[in-house]
Protein backbone atom coordinates (compact mmCIF):
# COMPACT_ATOMS: atom_id res chain seq x y z
CA UNK A 1 0.00 0.00 0.00
CA UNK A 2 1.37 3.40 -0.97
CA UNK A 3 1.65 6.10 1.70
CA UNK A 4 -1.01 8.77 1.51
CA UNK A 5 -0.20 12.14 0.03
CA UNK A 6 0.68 14.95 2.45
CA UNK A 7 -1.88 17.69 2.94
CA UNK A 8 -1.04 21.22 1.85
CA UNK A 9 -0.09 22.41 5.36
CA UNK A 10 2.19 19.42 6.02
CA UNK A 11 4.20 20.27 2.92
CA UNK A 12 5.34 23.47 4.60
CA UNK A 13 6.48 21.68 7.78
CA UNK A 14 10.18 21.69 6.75
CA UNK A 15 9.99 25.46 6.23
CA UNK A 16 8.40 25.99 9.64
CA UNK A 17 11.09 23.84 11.27
CA UNK A 18 13.89 25.70 9.49
CA UNK A 19 12.46 29.07 10.57
CA UNK A 20 12.15 27.92 14.18
CA UNK A 21 15.72 26.62 14.22
CA UNK A 22 17.01 29.81 12.60
CA UNK A 23 15.30 31.98 15.24
CA UNK A 24 16.74 29.97 18.15
CA UNK A 25 20.15 29.85 16.44
CA UNK A 26 20.17 33.62 15.87
CA UNK A 27 19.43 34.27 19.54
CA UNK A 28 22.26 31.92 20.50
CA UNK A 29 24.68 33.61 18.11
CA UNK A 30 23.79 37.06 19.40
CA UNK A 31 23.80 36.08 23.08
CA UNK A 32 27.24 34.50 22.82
CA UNK A 33 28.64 37.11 20.40
CA UNK A 34 29.57 34.33 18.00
CA UNK A 35 29.13 36.08 14.64
CA UNK A 36 32.91 36.37 14.28
CA UNK A 37 33.09 32.59 13.87
CA UNK A 38 32.07 32.91 10.23
CA UNK A 39 35.34 34.72 9.52
CA UNK A 40 37.46 31.76 10.66
CA UNK A 41 35.24 28.69 10.28
CA UNK A 42 33.58 29.55 6.97
CA UNK A 43 35.11 26.47 5.31
CA UNK A 44 32.82 24.27 7.38
CA UNK A 45 29.77 26.22 6.24
CA UNK A 46 30.78 25.53 2.64
CA UNK A 47 31.45 21.87 3.40
CA UNK A 48 28.03 21.36 4.93
CA UNK A 49 26.22 22.97 2.00
CA UNK A 50 27.11 19.80 0.15
CA UNK A 51 27.17 17.52 3.18
CA UNK A 52 23.66 18.35 4.32
CA UNK A 53 22.21 17.74 0.86
CA UNK A 54 23.95 14.36 0.69
CA UNK A 55 22.66 13.58 4.19
CA UNK A 56 19.05 14.03 3.12
CA UNK A 57 19.38 12.47 -0.31
CA UNK A 58 21.39 9.31 0.38
CA UNK A 59 22.17 6.75 3.05
CA UNK A 60 25.37 8.70 3.73
CA UNK A 61 24.86 10.93 6.74
CA UNK A 62 26.18 14.46 6.79
CA UNK A 63 28.98 13.11 8.95
CA UNK A 64 30.02 10.87 6.06
CA UNK A 65 30.96 14.06 4.20
CA UNK A 66 32.12 16.11 7.18
CA UNK A 67 34.37 13.44 8.70
CA UNK A 68 36.61 12.79 5.66
CA UNK A 69 36.72 16.47 4.64
CA UNK A 70 37.64 17.58 8.15
CA UNK A 71 40.19 14.83 8.83
CA UNK A 72 41.72 14.42 5.36
CA UNK A 73 41.55 17.89 3.86
CA UNK A 74 41.72 20.18 6.91
CA UNK A 75 43.68 17.79 9.19
CA UNK A 76 41.25 18.16 12.09
CA UNK A 77 41.53 15.53 14.80
CA UNK A 78 39.11 12.60 14.27
CA UNK A 79 37.51 12.96 17.72
CA UNK A 80 36.65 16.60 16.92
CA UNK A 81 35.24 15.61 13.51
CA UNK A 82 33.26 12.80 15.17
CA UNK A 83 31.77 15.14 17.78
CA UNK A 84 30.87 17.71 15.14
CA UNK A 85 29.30 15.05 12.93
CA UNK A 86 27.05 13.81 15.72
CA UNK A 87 26.10 17.37 16.66
CA UNK A 88 25.33 18.65 13.17
CA UNK A 89 23.46 15.51 12.08
CA UNK A 90 21.18 15.92 15.07
CA UNK A 91 20.05 19.20 13.53
CA UNK A 92 20.34 18.45 9.81
CA UNK A 93 19.09 14.89 9.67
CA UNK A 94 16.55 15.72 12.37
CA UNK A 95 15.19 18.39 10.03
CA UNK A 96 15.26 15.92 7.15
CA UNK A 97 13.35 13.42 9.30
CA UNK A 98 10.60 15.95 9.89
CA UNK A 99 10.47 16.57 6.14
CA UNK A 100 10.27 12.82 5.47
CA UNK A 101 7.42 12.36 7.93
CA UNK A 102 5.57 15.51 6.83
CA UNK A 103 5.84 14.58 3.14
CA UNK A 104 4.82 11.01 4.04
CA UNK A 105 7.84 9.51 2.34
CA UNK A 106 7.82 5.78 2.94
CA UNK A 107 10.17 4.35 5.59
CA UNK A 108 10.53 0.83 7.01
CA UNK A 109 9.09 1.28 10.49
CA UNK A 110 10.32 -2.04 11.91
CA UNK A 111 13.85 -1.05 10.95
CA UNK A 112 13.51 2.40 12.52
CA UNK A 113 12.39 0.89 15.82
CA UNK A 114 14.73 -2.07 16.26
CA UNK A 115 17.88 -0.64 14.66
CA UNK A 116 17.45 2.47 16.83
CA UNK A 117 17.33 0.30 19.95
CA UNK A 118 20.54 -1.46 18.97
CA UNK A 119 22.13 1.77 17.72
CA UNK A 120 21.52 3.50 21.05
CA UNK A 121 23.36 0.75 22.89
CA UNK A 122 26.13 0.64 20.29
CA UNK A 123 26.92 4.35 20.17
CA UNK A 124 27.01 4.67 23.98
CA UNK A 125 29.25 1.63 24.42
CA UNK A 126 31.41 2.78 21.53
CA UNK A 127 31.90 6.29 22.91
CA UNK A 128 32.86 4.90 26.30
CA UNK A 129 35.00 1.87 25.47
CA UNK A 130 35.91 1.67 21.76
CA UNK A 131 36.50 5.11 20.26
CA UNK A 132 39.03 6.24 22.93
CA UNK A 133 41.24 3.29 21.95
CA UNK A 134 41.26 3.91 18.18
CA UNK A 135 44.19 5.99 16.90
CA UNK A 136 43.55 8.89 14.51
CA UNK A 137 44.73 7.35 11.23
CA UNK A 138 43.03 4.07 12.05
CA UNK A 139 39.76 5.91 12.67
CA UNK A 140 40.03 7.53 9.23
CA UNK A 141 40.86 4.21 7.60
CA UNK A 142 37.97 2.45 9.33
CA UNK A 143 35.59 4.94 7.78
CA UNK A 144 37.04 4.68 4.27
CA UNK A 145 37.38 0.89 4.21
CA UNK A 146 33.87 0.12 5.46
CA UNK A 147 32.30 2.48 2.92
CA UNK A 148 34.39 1.10 0.05
CA UNK A 149 33.34 -2.45 0.93
CA UNK A 150 29.72 -1.39 0.89
CA UNK A 151 30.11 0.29 -2.53
CA UNK A 152 31.45 -2.97 -3.98
CA UNK A 153 28.61 -4.96 -2.48
CA UNK A 154 25.96 -2.54 -3.73
CA UNK A 155 27.46 -2.50 -7.22
CA UNK A 156 27.57 -6.29 -7.30
CA UNK A 157 23.92 -6.71 -6.46
CA UNK A 158 22.81 -3.83 -8.71
CA UNK A 159 24.28 -5.49 -11.77
CA UNK A 160 20.84 -7.06 -11.99
CA UNK A 161 18.72 -4.02 -12.73
CA UNK A 162 15.49 -5.97 -12.61
CA UNK A 163 16.18 -7.72 -9.29
CA UNK A 164 13.17 -8.18 -7.06
CA UNK A 165 12.82 -5.60 -4.29
CA UNK A 166 10.27 -4.99 -1.55
CA UNK A 167 8.78 -1.86 -0.01
CA UNK A 168 8.60 -3.36 3.49
CA UNK A 169 9.92 -6.32 5.46
CA UNK A 170 7.41 -8.97 4.53
CA UNK A 171 6.79 -11.82 6.97
CA UNK A 172 8.40 -9.92 9.84
CA UNK A 173 9.37 -12.23 12.71
CA UNK A 174 11.17 -11.83 16.08
CA UNK A 175 14.40 -13.01 14.47
CA UNK A 176 14.23 -10.06 12.10
CA UNK A 177 13.90 -7.73 15.08
CA UNK A 178 16.98 -9.35 16.65
CA UNK A 179 18.90 -9.05 13.38
CA UNK A 180 18.06 -5.35 13.10
CA UNK A 181 18.98 -4.72 16.73
CA UNK A 182 22.35 -6.49 16.42
CA UNK A 183 23.09 -4.61 13.21
CA UNK A 184 22.18 -1.43 15.07
CA UNK A 185 24.75 -2.20 17.77
CA UNK A 186 27.48 -2.61 15.15
CA UNK A 187 26.42 0.57 13.34
CA UNK A 188 26.29 2.51 16.60
CA UNK A 189 29.85 1.49 17.47
CA UNK A 190 31.05 2.67 14.05
CA UNK A 191 29.18 5.95 14.61
CA UNK A 192 31.07 6.39 17.88
CA UNK A 193 34.35 6.33 15.92
CA UNK A 194 33.54 8.25 12.73
CA UNK A 195 30.33 10.15 13.52
CA UNK A 196 28.21 8.04 11.18
CA UNK A 197 27.77 4.34 10.59
CA UNK A 198 24.38 3.18 11.79
CA UNK A 199 22.82 4.55 8.62
CA UNK A 200 25.06 2.71 6.16
CA UNK A 201 25.13 -0.60 8.04
CA UNK A 202 21.35 -0.69 8.39
CA UNK A 203 20.91 0.48 4.81
CA UNK A 204 23.12 -2.44 3.75
CA UNK A 205 21.06 -4.91 5.74
CA UNK A 206 17.81 -3.58 4.32
CA UNK A 207 18.99 -3.56 0.70
CA UNK A 208 21.22 -6.64 0.59
CA UNK A 209 19.67 -9.00 3.14
CA UNK A 210 16.03 -7.94 3.41
CA UNK A 211 15.76 -6.81 -0.24
CA UNK A 212 14.17 -3.46 0.51
CA UNK A 213 14.16 -0.94 -2.34
CA UNK A 214 16.82 1.80 -2.05
CA UNK A 215 14.06 4.41 -2.32
CA UNK A 216 12.66 3.13 0.99
CA UNK A 217 15.97 2.20 2.63
CA UNK A 218 17.42 5.68 2.04
CA UNK A 219 14.86 7.74 4.03
CA UNK A 220 14.83 4.96 6.64
CA UNK A 221 18.57 5.37 7.10
CA UNK A 222 18.16 9.15 7.39
CA UNK A 223 15.67 8.76 10.24
CA UNK A 224 17.90 6.19 11.94
CA UNK A 225 21.00 8.37 11.79
CA UNK A 226 19.07 11.37 13.11
CA UNK A 227 18.09 9.35 16.19
CA UNK A 228 21.55 7.84 16.63
CA UNK A 229 23.30 11.20 16.25
CA UNK A 230 20.98 12.77 18.83
CA UNK A 231 21.74 9.97 21.29
CA UNK A 232 25.49 10.32 20.72
CA UNK A 233 25.29 14.11 20.98
CA UNK A 234 23.35 13.95 24.25
CA UNK A 235 25.55 11.25 25.80
CA UNK A 236 28.89 12.76 24.83
CA UNK A 237 27.74 16.22 25.88
CA UNK A 238 26.61 15.09 29.32
CA UNK A 239 27.70 11.79 30.84
CA UNK A 240 30.34 11.10 28.19
CA UNK A 241 32.87 13.70 29.26
CA UNK A 242 31.87 16.65 27.11
CA UNK A 243 32.16 17.59 23.44
CA UNK A 244 35.27 19.06 21.84
CA UNK A 245 35.21 22.90 22.11
CA UNK A 246 36.31 23.23 18.47
CA UNK A 247 33.30 21.16 17.40
CA UNK A 248 30.99 23.77 18.91
CA UNK A 249 32.58 26.52 16.80
CA UNK A 250 32.03 24.53 13.62
CA UNK A 251 28.50 23.64 14.71
CA UNK A 252 27.39 27.25 15.14
CA UNK A 253 28.37 28.23 11.58
CA UNK A 254 26.63 25.21 10.03
CA UNK A 255 23.27 25.01 11.82
CA UNK A 256 21.36 27.40 9.51
CA UNK A 257 22.70 25.61 6.43
CA UNK A 258 21.86 22.02 7.33
CA UNK A 259 18.29 22.84 8.32
CA UNK A 260 17.70 23.71 4.69
CA UNK A 261 20.12 21.41 2.87
CA UNK A 262 19.07 18.10 4.43
CA UNK A 263 15.29 18.52 3.92
CA UNK A 264 15.99 19.69 0.36
CA UNK A 265 18.01 16.52 -0.25
CA UNK A 266 15.19 14.37 1.15
CA UNK A 267 12.68 16.06 -1.14
CA UNK A 268 15.01 15.86 -4.15
CA UNK A 269 15.50 12.11 -3.86
CA UNK A 270 11.83 11.30 -3.31
CA UNK A 271 10.99 10.60 -6.95
CA UNK A 272 14.41 9.37 -8.12
CA UNK A 273 15.04 5.74 -9.09
CA UNK A 274 16.97 3.35 -6.88
CA UNK A 275 19.70 3.20 -9.54
CA UNK A 276 20.09 6.97 -9.34
CA UNK A 277 20.50 6.68 -5.55
CA UNK A 278 23.11 3.95 -5.97
CA UNK A 279 24.98 6.07 -8.53
CA UNK A 280 25.23 8.97 -6.09
CA UNK A 281 26.71 6.63 -3.50
CA UNK A 282 29.32 5.23 -5.88
CA UNK A 283 30.60 8.70 -6.77
CA UNK A 284 30.72 9.95 -3.18
CA UNK A 285 32.40 6.83 -1.77
CA UNK A 286 34.93 6.62 -4.60
CA UNK A 287 35.97 10.25 -4.17
CA UNK A 288 36.38 9.81 -0.42
CA UNK A 289 38.55 6.71 -0.75
CA UNK A 290 40.85 8.23 -3.38
CA UNK A 291 41.31 11.33 -1.24
CA UNK A 292 42.23 9.12 1.71
CA UNK A 293 44.93 7.31 -0.26
CA UNK A 294 46.64 10.60 -1.07
CA UNK A 295 46.21 12.35 2.26
CA UNK A 296 46.81 9.61 4.84
CA UNK A 297 50.43 8.48 5.16
CA UNK A 298 50.33 4.80 4.31
CA UNK A 299 52.31 2.58 6.70
CA UNK A 300 52.51 -1.22 6.70
CA UNK A 301 50.30 -1.61 9.80
CA UNK A 302 47.77 0.86 8.43
CA UNK A 303 47.62 -0.80 5.02
CA UNK A 304 47.21 -4.19 6.67
CA UNK A 305 44.42 -2.85 8.87
CA UNK A 306 42.70 -1.23 5.89
CA UNK A 307 42.81 -4.47 3.89
CA UNK A 308 41.49 -6.44 6.88
CA UNK A 309 38.59 -4.04 7.47
CA UNK A 310 37.77 -3.96 3.75
CA UNK A 311 37.85 -7.78 3.56
CA UNK A 312 35.70 -8.11 6.68
CA UNK A 313 33.24 -5.60 5.23
CA UNK A 314 33.09 -7.46 1.91
CA UNK A 315 32.47 -10.73 3.73
CA UNK A 316 29.73 -9.18 5.86
CA UNK A 317 27.99 -7.57 2.90
CA UNK A 318 28.40 -10.72 0.80
CA UNK A 319 26.71 -12.76 3.52
CA UNK A 320 23.92 -10.19 3.63
CA UNK A 321 23.42 -10.49 -0.13
CA UNK A 322 23.46 -14.30 0.00
CA UNK A 323 20.92 -14.19 2.80
CA UNK A 324 18.79 -11.94 0.62
CA UNK A 325 18.60 -14.62 -2.06
CA UNK A 326 17.51 -17.21 0.50
CA UNK A 327 14.96 -14.77 1.87
CA UNK A 328 13.28 -14.35 -1.51
CA UNK A 329 13.08 -18.13 -1.78
CA UNK A 330 11.57 -18.32 1.71
CA UNK A 331 8.98 -15.66 0.88
CA UNK A 332 8.07 -17.49 -2.32
CA UNK A 333 7.44 -20.68 -0.32
CA UNK A 334 5.30 -18.96 2.33
CA UNK A 335 1.59 -19.81 2.03
CA UNK A 336 -0.77 -17.02 1.01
Amino acid sequence: MQPSRPNSLARFAPIFVALAVWIVWAFGMAAGDRWHLFATEWFMSVTMMFGSFVAGATSEGGGAVAFPVMTLLFHIEPHVARDFSLMIQTVGMGSATIAILALRIRVERHAVLWASVGGTLGVVLGLEYVAPRVEADFAKTTFLSVWLAFAFALYWINRYHDREVKLEIEGFLPRHALLLACTGVLGGVISSITGSGLDIVTFSLLVLRLRICERVATPTSVVLMAVNAAVGFAWKGSLGGGLAPEAWSYWWVCVPIVTVGAPFGARFIRDRSRHFVAGLLYVAIGAQFLAGLFVIEQTAPLVGYSVAVFAAGLLLFHRMAAGGVRRLEWLADEPG
